[in-house]
């Protein structure tokens, strides 16, 4: 008898589990595009990563807080030239901007590497978002204070809410040091530590976390071949994905020829600024993601890989 109740008992919590699992941190989960059971509480709260709703910019030789081998996030709109320093997104990880006028957002996921601007219109909604302190595929999911639906970062597609299935249009990004950016950017503004926030910007909180093969959540796939924190720059066109791996960008002279989704392109690598940009026929830079191995084969499990002097090669 005593066993029959236990088991019951244990029913009736795997009855609930599932229901009780489809809220979470204040978003209803239930009908997400995204299985519920692949979204993981990060740990803050919603907001309790404060986004950076007015961004202060100084110039480049203000900017003392950065050494040459720190990393930026450059965006470059029109005759607009903005650097995003690493070591303010790790503590905040979205930066509600406007760059002429119009609202855009650049957002980064210190547990995936992935930095990655958008326009912050949406059917010609304007947006501003936050962080919801929830993950899938230990990648941040955004979510927008205008209708609380929540946003995959790596899919630019909202998961669920209002705005269900609904794309954000990304924007060229590069990621690369400050070093690197001020020189191609002597006139670039730069993201300021005056956020309105107090934090040791001068302290990475992730600190080691790179070099270590271990994950903080799970995620759907995993891949060998590569080191998981090995960066990648990769890219999607016309429904085909591949990534570029920086082990075997560095085995190259630097401007790799390709054909992605039927465009023609060219990958610029420059391994002393770590930095990887993807560019059309016309030199045109391409919106692309550089971030982790196991983050961009967690979204992309069919991708093709670059290596050098091979054709590039589907995962195994």
């Amino acid at each position: 008898m005593r066993r029959l109740r236990f088991l019951l008992a244990l029913l009736s919590l795997l009855w609930l589990a599932p229901a009780a699992a489809q809220e979470m941190n204040g978003f209803d989960l239930k009908d997400s595009l995204v299985p519920y059971l692949q979204i993981n509480f990060g740990g803050p709260d919603k907001d309790g990563i404060p986004a950076i709703d007015a961004p202060d910019f100084v110039s480049a030789g203000f900017a003392a807080f950065l050494r040459n081998d720190d990393e930026v996030l450059g965006l470059e709109r029109g005759a607009k030239v903005r650097a995003y320093p690493l070591r303010i997104l790790n503590w905040h990880e979205v930066v509600n901007d406007r760059i002429d006028g119009a609202p855009i957002v650049v957002t980064y996921c210190p547990l995936c590497g992935t930095g990655v601007a958008f326009e912050a219109r949406v059917d010609g909604r304007e947006l501003s978002f936050g962080v919801s302190g929830l993950l899938h595929n230990s990648d941040v999911l955004l979510y927008d204070r205008q209708t609380n639906s929540l946003w995959s970062q790596l899919l630019a597609q909202a998961i669920s809410g209002p705005l269900k299935g609904h794309r954000l249009t990304m924007l060229p990004l590069t990621q690369t040091t400050w070093a690197d950016w001020r020189r191609q950017h002597p006139g670039t503004r730069v993201l300021s530590t005056n956020t309105g926030t107090v934090r040791p910007y001068l302290r990475n909180p992730y600190a080691g976390y790179e070099q270590s093969e271990d994950l903080m959540f799970p995620v759907a796939f995993r891949a060998a071949g590569f080191h998981p924190k090995e960066r990648v720059l990769g890219i999607r066109i016309g429904g085909e994905a591949r990534a570029y791996p920086f082990v075997e960008l560095g085995k190259t002279a630097g401007r790799i020829a390709d054909r992605v989704g039927g465009t023609t392109l060219t990958i610029r690598y420059d391994k002393a600024a770590r930095r990887a940009t993807a560019h059309d026929a016309a030199g045109r830079q391409l919106p692309a993601v550089v971030g982790f191995w196991f983050a961009w084969y967690a979204f992309n499990p069919a991708t093709s890989v670059f290596r050098a002097a091979t054709a590039p090669s589907p995962v195994r």
